[in-house]
């Protein structure tokens, strides 16, 4: 696995159109609350060598030293300013984040003209033309590239988040990287429990991470069932888990989007930080 750790070569690789379209969607985030006590933070745009391709990423870490990493699986609006702007609090927060286009096979970032508030069907092509083998050669490329990296504690474990489709990508992550992976944080995961041999909540008994599920209000309307498969499977596998519905709509955490909710996403995010607090060991 490699980088490009020098940001001015990295950035030759985007266009002026590119920028521009980070710029018009920066243009409609919201501005998140500041970090109590915020550690300095050095940030670079990052190229990863995967088995398919060259990965473009956001990798942003304390200065001062060797930090626990953390993975971030975006949602289906990709790899944005929006994103950015997260990995950056949690870097301030104390964590070497790296923050992924998951779509890097088809297009790189940004993926989405208007970040958060794209239309679904803009994109959605983009999230069915990955699949769960895909999910699982990723995770574990982009682990050992976190651990590859001089920001990364190796001696403490590493962090996984994942947002609407990133939150079935964030469990896959844990099961390729088990001694590795300590927390997996998903927030309005998208088909989280399915039919399906190779559902996320049926994986849970491969990994050894401790885990927050953060379901939107709407999603456990649809299928009020799906919690309770989590939370069995959970209890079934011993492993430490969360699982709530929050007060709010499917998208509510990133400060893009049109159902942005402040105070619940305020919510899952000291939930996220007091699950890494506790797991990343």
């Amino acid at each position: 696995m490699c980088d490009l750790n020098d940001d001015q070569e990295a950035l030759k690789h985007y266009t002026r159109r590119d920028f521009a379209a980070w710029a018009a969607s920066a243009g409609m985030l919201t501005a998140l609350p500041r970090v109590a006590h915020a550690a300095p933070v050095s940030e670079r745009e990052v190229l990863i060598t995967t088995a398919e391709g060259s990965c473009d990423a956001y990798f942003v870490a304390p200065t001062s030293g060797p930090a626990p990493g953390v993975l971030v699986w975006p949602d289906i609006f990709g790899l944005r300013p929006a994103f950015r702007q997260m990995g950056r609090r949690l870097a301030e927060s104390g964590y070497s984040v790296l923050v992924v286009n998951p779509f890097y096979r088809q297009k790189k970032a940004p993926t989405s003209a208007q970040g958060g508030q794209t239309p679904i069907a803009d994109v959605m092509p983009l999230m069915q033309a990955l699949t769960p083998a895909m999910h699982l050669s990723d995770g574990k490329a982009f682990v050992a590239w976190l651990d590859a990296q001089t920001e990364v504690n190796k001696a403490r474990k590493l962090g996984t988040t994942g947002y609407c489709m990133g939150g079935p990508i964030a469990v896959r992550t844990a099961t390729v990287a088990p001694t590795r992976v300590g927390a997996v944080a998903t927030f309005h995961g998208a088909a989280m429990v399915t039919a399906a041999p190779d559902s996320p909540h049926r994986l849970v008994g491969q990994t050894q991470a401790h885990y927050l599920i953060a379901v939107a209000e709407n999603d456990d309307t649809k299928d009020p069932e799906a919690k309770v498969a989590l939370r069995t499977a959970f209890a079934s596998a011993k492993r430490p888990a969360e699982v709530e519905v929050y007060p709010a709509a499917h998208g509510w955490c990133p400060p893009d989007t049109r159902v942005y909710d402040a105070a619940q996403s305020e919510r899952a995010w000291s939930r996220m930080l007091a699950l890494f607090n506790q797991a990343l060991v």
